[in-house]
C-alpha cells in the first residue's frame, strides 16, 4: 500500500441507529444525524493520547497508549524497533487507533481501523516531525518536554514510525444524553 499523498477521501458516514438516541429518544434527540467526517477529524488532530490495538503473533491482543499525529489524510505514530506493537505490526499490519473521553454523558470518541505501513521516505518522516511538533509544542521542542529529541529518534531510526490511513473509522458521540454512533468507510 502506498503512502497517503494527500488529505484523505472523503468517507461516506452512517448512522447506526442500534447504538444511537434515534431509536431511544430523549429530549433534544430529535432528528440526531451521523456525524460530519470534519467532526472527527478536528478530534484526531486535538487529541493528545491515543490508543493502539495490535495483535500479536499468537492471536492475543495489544493495546498501549502513543502519541499521534495527523497529517495528510493518515495518523502517524512511533514506537521503538523491539517493543512488542512493532513486533506485532511486523506480522500484521492491521491495527485501530482510539481517542476520546472517558466520561458517560458527554465528549466524542474516534476509532480509526487500518493497515500501518512503516514510513522510511526521509522527506515524510520531516513532515511527520513538523505535524507533531506543531501539535505538541514544547512536550517536544524544549529540552525539559517529555519527548524532546524525537525527531532525531525518528530520522535516525531509533524510533520506527508507522502511518495509518484509515479505512473505517468510528465516532460515538455522546451529548448530555443524546448518542450517535457513526461509521465512516474510505
Amino acid at each position: 500500500m502506498p503512502m497517503p499523498t494527500g488529505p484523505a477521501q472523503q468517507p461516506t458516514a452512517e448512522l447506526d441507529a442500534r447504538y444511537s438516541s434515534a431509536l431511544n429518544s430523549r429530549p433534544g434527540a430529535a432528528g440526531v444525524t451521523a456525524a460530519e467526517w470534519a467532526e472527527a477529524l478536528r478530534h484526531l488532530e486535538a487529541a493528545e493520547i491515543f490508543w493502539v490495538s495490535t495483535v500479536r503473533p499468537d492471536g492475543r491482543l495489544h493495546v498501549t497508549p502513543v502519541i499521534a499525529a495527523w497529517h495528510d489524510g493518515a495518523l502517524y505514530f512511533s514506537t521503538g524497533p523491539e517493543e512488542q506493537k512493532a513486533k506485532n505490526l511486523t506480522h500484521e499490519a492491521h491495527c485501530a487507533l482510539t481517542t476520546g473521553r472517558n466520561a458517560l454523558t458527554e465528549g466524542f470518541d474516534v476509532v480509526v481501523e487500518g493497515k500501518a505501513e512503516r514510513v522510511t521516505d526521509p522527506a515524510v518522516l520531516e513532515d511527520v516531525i513538523s505535524a507533531h511538533e506543531a501539535k505538541y509544542g514544547p512536550h517536544i521542542t524544549s529540552p525539559e518536554g517529555t519527548f524532546h529529541g524525537i525527531g532525531d529518534t525518528f530520522r535516525t531510526g531509533g524510533a520506527v514510525v508507522f502511518a495509518v490511513a484509515p479505512t473505517t473509522a468510528y465516532g460515538f458521540g455522546r451529548d448530555n444524553g443524546v448518542y450517535t454512533h457513526t461509521r465512516w468507510v474510505f
